[in-house]
C-alpha cells in the first residue's frame, strides 16, 4: 500500500461458527486490508455486532472491501441500502468476487446507479402486487388477510344460540369456528345495534 492509497477495511461473515471463513480472510488480507471484521451470523439479521462496528470505524476515504457481496445482505435492495449509506459517508465499497463492483471508479459508479435502481424496481413492483392484492380483495367483499369463517347463515346461528343461553365454546363447536371469530361477531351484532338505537 503506497502512502497515498486509501484505507482498504475488510468485512468477512458466515452463517455459522461451524463454517471456515478462511477463503474470505485469506483473499482479503491478499487485497491488502488493514483491518478485517468478521461475523458469524446470518445474512437476514440485523444483529451482526462486527458489522456494526466496522461501520462505527470506517472514515470517509476508506474503502470496505468485501469477498462477495453475499456477505453485506440478501436483497439486492439490502445491498443498494447499504452502498448508499456507505456512499453519504464518503466510504468506497469494492467486491473481489464482482468485480464490476468497485465505487471508486467511474464504473462502478454506474452499475450502483443500475443496482439502485434495480432495487427501487423491486420495491415498486412489490407495492404493486401488494396494492392489487388488497384490491382484489376489497371486490370480494374484505379488506385483506384471511377469508372470513363466519357466513351470514353461521352468525344467525351465533345469535340465536347466543339468545338461548349457550356458550361460547358450544357456539363455535356448532357452527365450526373459532371462539375468538364468536366472540367478534357477538360484539359487532352489539355494536351494530347499538348504533341502530341511537
Amino acid at each position: 500500500m503506497t502512502p497515498n492509497s486509501p484505507t482498504l477495511i475488510g468485512y468477512a461473515r458466515v452463517s455459522t461458527t461451524e463454517q471456515s471463513v478462511d477463503l474470505q480472510l485469506d483473499a482479503l488480507n491478499a487485497a491488502g486490508c488493514f483491518r478485517i471484521w468478521v461475523d458469524y451470523a446470518s445474512g437476514a439479521t440485523a444483529d451482526r455486532p462486527q458489522w456494526q462496528d466496522c461501520l462505527d470505524h470506517l472514515q470517509p476515504g476508506n474503502i470496505l472491501v468485501v469477498n462477495d457481496l453475499s456477505r453485506l445482505g440478501r436483497s439486492t435492495a439490502d445491498l443498494a441500502g447499504i452502498v448508499k449509506r456507505l456512499a453519504d459517508r464518503h466510504v468506497g465499497l469494492r467486491s473481489l468476487t464482482e468485480t464490476w463492483l468497485d465505487t471508486t471508479t467511474s464504473q462502478g459508479v454506474l452499475m450502483f446507479h443500475f443496482f439502485s435502481a434495480i432495487a427501487e424496481y423491486e420495491r415498486n413492483r412489490l407495492r404493486e402486487r401488494t396494492m392489487a392484492g388488497l384490491a382484489a380483495a376489497k371486490a370480494r367483499g374484505r379488506v385483506g388477510g384471511r377469508p372470513t369463517k363466519m357466513t351470514p347463515d353461521k352468525a344467525a346461528t351465533a345469535h340465536r344460540m347466543r339468545g338461548e343461553k349457550r356458550t361460547i365454546r358450544d357456539i363455535a363447536k356448532t357452527i365450526d369456528v373459532s371462539e375468538a371469530t364468536v366472540v367478534r361477531e357477538l360484539a359487532r351484532q352489539r355494536k351494530s345495534l347499538q348504533v341502530a338505537q341511537n
